[in-house]
């Protein structure tokens, strides 16, 4: 290629005419400290007339270059290519051409950008899922290990007879005793809800005295299970999760290992067993306290008294599903308190991840309840009950 004489030469640009156009050498630092010096240099080359058709560019002679400097040679670039210049960099250090690959795809409007973020969308999607996919199995083998350990506790205190009988019974007071008010207010909300929904129904066909079989059955086998379980999950698991992620906190629990305190045995295992003492108690309030519900419903909507209500109860309402419900209790709540011992060990260091955890805790111990009564609505009518 021929060159030919210098057309402009400054500390930044050297502008030469050759045969195919404008050989443009690159020197000196490109920084903002000399932003306005390079611009000025620069202008040189958009202000010929003729307009050349083509621009080299070299920019080997560059010592130092920050954005400023390289947003500053990519809008130039961008300007002669609008004008019809064909435009080519013939070479560069490799801090430049770094510089300029990096610069080029995260600009502003950037078609490269936008292309590669349409590019890699369902990559990205793909990349997620399959993270959050590990994270999850990566939690579960952390869960089962908890649970196995929590397991093992138990039999240590069943084979040495050593359970911690006051933690457990003030557990069972503060989880089980004090609940009463909000389960039963639940429960009777609940009763009366499904009489009156019920009610207007049964009107139509005059079949009045079967609200009784609907209130009496679902609160029994469904219902109060459900209720009196998310309750609890609301109001002790996430107390549980609470309590054991401020002791982690606060350092108590590995003070409690440096002592040689078991925390399986000392913390977790009185929870898991005053919540499976409690919950099937409190499901038996729930029912008796919805079906109480449903019969003020009966007496004041559909006119049947309290002791036809009651008379039709012992006709119609088999123990099967009184017992189908109760037995449900100890499952969820070593679900529940399993869970929220867990998610009250994961906490971390900052008061913030309680938070976290406790909403976690929530969210999963009704998700696993949920999951677990539908397995035993599965198991009990394959068996008949």
């Amino acid at each position: 290629m021929h060159m030919k004489p210098d057309i402009r030469e400054s500390d930044f640009v050297s502008l030469h005419e050759t045969d195919e156009g404008i050989a443009v050498t690159l020197k000196g630092k490109w920084v903002a400290f000399h932003l306005h010096s390079i611009e000025k240099s620069l202008h040189t080359l958009t202000a010929l007339r003729p307009q050349p058709l083509k621009v080299t560019f070299d920019a080997s002679g560059i010592t130092l270059i920050d954005t400023a400097g390289m947003v500053l040679f990519i809008q130039m670039q961008t300007a002669l290519k609008k004008r019809g210049v064909t435009v080519e960099v013939i070479k560069g250090r490799e801090e430049f051409l770094e510089m300029f690959s990096l610069v080029t795809k995260y600009k502003k409007g950037g078609s490269s950008f936008q292309r590669r973020g349409r590019e890699n969308l369902f990559l990205t999607i793909f990349e997620t899922t399959g993270k959050h996919f590990y994270e999850t199995l990566d939690s579960m083998k952390v869960f089962f290990d908890f649970v196995g350990r929590t397991f093992e506790a138990f039999l240590h205190d069943l084979i040495h007879v050593s359970f911690r009988l006051k933690e457990t019974s003030a557990l069972i007071h503060k989880a089980g005793v004090t609940a009463l008010p909000i389960v039963g207010i639940t429960a009777f909300l609940i009763g009366v809800v499904i009489a009156f929904q019920s009610a207007f129904q049964l009107q139509q066909y005059g079949a009045n005295i079967f609200i009784v079989e609907i209130v009496s059955i679902a609160m029994a086998r469904e219902l109060s299970p459900i209720i009196t379980s998310i309750v609890i999950a609301g109001r002790s698991g996430s107390s549980f999760t609470a309590q054991i992620g401020a002791m982690k906190i606060t350092e108590e629990l590995d003070a409690m290992t440096v002592m040689g305190f078991d925390i399986f045995r000392f913390l977790v295992l009185p929870r898991v067993i005053a919540l499976m003492i409690i919950l099937p108690l409190l499901i038996f309030f729930g029912d008796v306290v919805g079906i109480i519900g449903g019969m003020v419903v009966a007496k004041f909507e559909l006119g049947i008294t309290p002791l036809s209500f009651i008379d039709r109860l012992r006709e119609v309402f088999s123990m099967r599903h009184f017992y189908a419900g109760l037995i449900k209790g100890p499952f969820f709540a070593a679900t529940i308190a399993t869970i929220g011992c867990f998610r009250g060990l994961q906490v971390t260091r900052d008061t913030e991840s309680i938070g976290k955890q406790t909403t976690i805790s929530v969210v999963n111990s009704i998700f696993m309840v949920i999951i677990i009564d539908a397995l035993f609505s599965i198991i009990f009518t394959e068996m008949g009950i």
